[in-house]
């Protein structure tokens, strides 16, 4: 009698960051596959302490916080049934780090543990992926311990001493720090900037036809024939000239026509989306990188269950993958003609420095999932999003743009004082649309080219002058900084990387160093103080050139040219001697109390905002005479719909914004979207703000337009 051998039931183990990320794998791997997510990290350095032994080769204590205990117990446990485990955190340092960290918790020798590594989520790329698994790449994950050390021993060592000397809860960051030092600096150009007045003159001409004027079209005055500008700093200056082009006799001295082409923009790295989705939709960057993550990781597509429906959204380079460029050429050629495929597919040139080009540009996983296709299956927010990336990426296959620029130089000849103005008109004409059929990428801070749609012209033609039209002007500050600018800036120095953008402009909002005033950055004046007293005592922590030479050496690391604990000694050496010098040398700084329009009910005198142990509360600026004090409320000035209170802000254990009734714990309401004063066209309730441009009734749903 033979026995039979009985069949193993162990599973191969997947681990992944997240529950959404593990669906959609499961659905693909299929059920030899066991799924378990980590919800990110599971190690980390303790919150309690330093956490660095900076006597001993600045060996980190990493601990399992407590709130991931649980979850490192059931990896722990799943890890011993299974056959294999694979490691599946995302393809950045970062998740190399994780999945190092979930490496060390699991501590199971006897399991063998792969690294599989993809950059989208469909089947092919994932069976790919397994069939080439590896080992962790240690020279990457020293390179984010580097990083992690790094920040833990600037946060650590510095932010206490602001909480001694500045005010509690502050805290300190080297690109934070250098980021809010490029809000300060250019606040402070602002502020010391001196307009200069400047006029400029345009004029209105037509083209003689039978001594009557026809098609008039705008040109501008540039300066005299033969010179290359003509100043009029003031309007004494800007009416003797005006005086002389009314007697002026007009006629076209040149005309030139030249065919342009415009190539599309290439496909979005981490960088360029948040800053389109930042000018485009008005996402802030943490928002962008929210939903990408959600596209990502995947999302329930009708009968194809959780697909994964973007590549990886924290990237530097521009490469796209053949086949995503074949399958966008077909699509274009089906959808709008051979005309619009270009002879050969487009390819882009690594534009970012330290770009790492195993990675792709973010793209749709497939372009013949059109967004029209997906709207009922994503909420608005993923919709739009998502219809920037397909349509960027698709854009940047098609055929470039042409267009036939004209300019004219018009003369004019004085009678009286023989001087010959020179006048310039130009026109653009779109011969063929080509990618801008379907997608125009937007530009910061974009001058408005003038141009006016011209007449058949030539050369020695005489022209009609209908009017002169004079204009003063005063030269500009730079402009503030908004998130798309910001990022922009940061990017160009080197300073962070891919996932370091979000978190830092959220950071600086919330140690609030910067307002937002609109859509640009402000600093606030406990940000003009922190930053003086950083540049100051630190000047290397806020210095651009040598954070973005701190991003090269990480880099560096994970090259496997510098040795990680070398950087951090380089670092730390001179940052300890700095630390000991502000230590013994800097005194309390006293910020000013911001008052405000409340009365103290006992005195009478206006109630500031100061900032305690628990945060912000009110006192009365008559203190120490009166010692009264209050909560600290940030009113809305509307009205609570249930109790008829009114409506303040507030935040929640986990730090996130929503308003609540005043009159808590009596009334319980609350809505996490702001409310508004402008009242429901349909039954006069509540209304929230709903999107961009939209108010939502908080009772019947209905949506109006946004008053001003």
């Amino acid at each position: 009698m033979t026995t039979r051998k009985k069949k193993s039931t162990k599973k191969n183990l997947v681990i992944v960051e997240s529950p959404a990320k593990a669906r959609t794998l499961g659905r693909i791997l299929g059920k030899n596959y066991e799924l378990k997510a980590s919800l990110g990290h599971v190690r980390d350095l303790p919150r309690s302490k330093l956490g660095v032994d900076v006597d001993n080769g600045f060996s980190p204590e990493y601990v399992v916080p407590r709130a991931k205990s649980k979850i490192a117990k059931e990896l722990r446990d799943a890890s011993k049934n299974a056959s294999t485990i694979f490691l599946a955190t995302d393809p950045d340092r970062e998740g190399e780090a994780i999945s190092w960290h979930l490496v060390e918790v699991m501590q199971n020798a006897k399991t063998p543990y792969r690294r599989v590594v993809f950059h989208e989520i469909t089947e092919e790329a994932i069976t790919n992926a397994f069939k080439h698994s590896r080992d962790i790449d240690m020279q990457l994950v020293n390179a984010q311990q580097a990083r992690r050390v790094l920040d833990r021993l600037v946060g650590y060592k510095l932010s206490p001493l602001l909480w001694k000397k500045v005010r509690r809860g502050l805290s300190a960051g080297r690109v934070q720090s250098v980021a809010v030092r490029i809000i300060v600096d250019r606040e402070r150009e602002i502020e010391q900037f001196i307009p200069v007045e400047y006029w400029s003159i345009e004029a209105d001409l037509s083209k003689k036809v039978n001594g009557n004027g026809k098609e008039p079209f705008r040109a501008l005055l540039v300066g005299l024939a033969g010179e290359k500008k003509l100043d009029i700093p003031d309007q004494e200056h800007a009416d003797i000239i005006n005086e002389e082009l009314k007697q002026a006799a007009y006629g076209v001295n040149t005309i030139k026509t030249k065919k342009v082409t415009r190539q599309p923009a290439p496909p979005f790295i981490t960088s360029t989306l948040q800053q389109e989705a930042s000018r485009r939709l008005r996402f802030s960057a943490a928002q962008t990188m929210t939903l990408a993550q959600q596209l990502y990781e995947g999302l329930p597509i009708g009968d194809e269950g959780s697909v994964g429906l973007i590549t990886y959204m924290r990237t530097d380079s521009t490469r796209v993958a053949r086949s995503a460029v074949v399958e966008a050429r077909e699509y274009i050629e089906k959808k709008y003609g051979k005309d619009y495929v270009p002879p050969h597919a487009r390819s882009f040139a690594r534009a970012v420095k330290g770009a790492q080009e195993a990675h792709e540009a973010i793209r749709p996983t497939r372009i013949k999932r059109e967004p029209s296709q997906l709207k009922k299956y994503l909420n608005n927010n993923q919709y739009r999003l998502y219809d920037l990336i397909w349509k960027r990426m698709v854009a940047s296959q098609m055929a470039a743009a042409i267009y036939d620029n004209t300019t004219v130089d018009i003369d004019s000849l004085c009678k009286n004082s023989k001087k010959t103005y020179l006048f310039r008109a130009s026109d653009s004409v779109n011969r063929f649309p080509g990618f801008t059929k379907l997608y125009i990428e937007q530009k910061d801070e974009e001058e408005e080219e003038k141009l006016s749609r011209l007449p058949s012209l030539a050369k020695g033609d005489p022209l009609n002058l209908i009017e002169l039209y004079p204009e003063q002007h005063f030269t500009q500050p730079p402009l503030r900084f908004t998130e798309a600018t910001l990022i922009k800036m940061l990017e160009q120095y080197g300073i962070g990387r891919p996932s370091t953008y979000a978190p830092t402009l959220s950071t600086i909002q919330e140690r609030e160093y910067v307002i937002k005033n609109g859509n640009y950055f402000q600093p606030s004046e406990l940000g003009f103080v922190v930053n003086d007293l950083v540049s100051e005592y630190f000047p290397e922590i806020v210095d651009i050139k040598f954070t973005a030479k701190m991003e090269d050496e990480l880099d560096d690391i994970a090259g496997e040219k510098r040795d990680w604990v070398g950087v951090v000694r380089d670092f730390y050496t001179p940052f300890e001697k700095d630390l000991a010098k502000a230590t013994e040398s800097l005194e309390r700084v006293k910020l000013p109390d911001e008052v405000t329009e409340e009365m103290c009910p006992n005195c009478g005198k206006p109630m500031v905002i100061k900032t305690g142990r628990f945060g912000k509360f009110l006192a009365c600026s008559g203190y120490p005479e009166c010692k009264t004090t209050r909560s600290y409320q940030i009113k809305t000035g509307v009205e609570c719909p249930e109790c008829g209170s009114e409506l303040i802000e507030k935040v929640n254990k986990k730090k996130k914004k929503f308003y609540g009734c005043s009159n808590y714990p009596d009334c319980t309401f609350a809505t996490n979207y702001k409310p508004l004063k402008q009242k429901c066209s349909k039954c006069e309730g509540l209304t929230t703000t709903f999107r961009q441009n939209y108010a939502r009734c908080i009772k019947c749903g209905n949506r109006d337009k946004l008053q001003e």
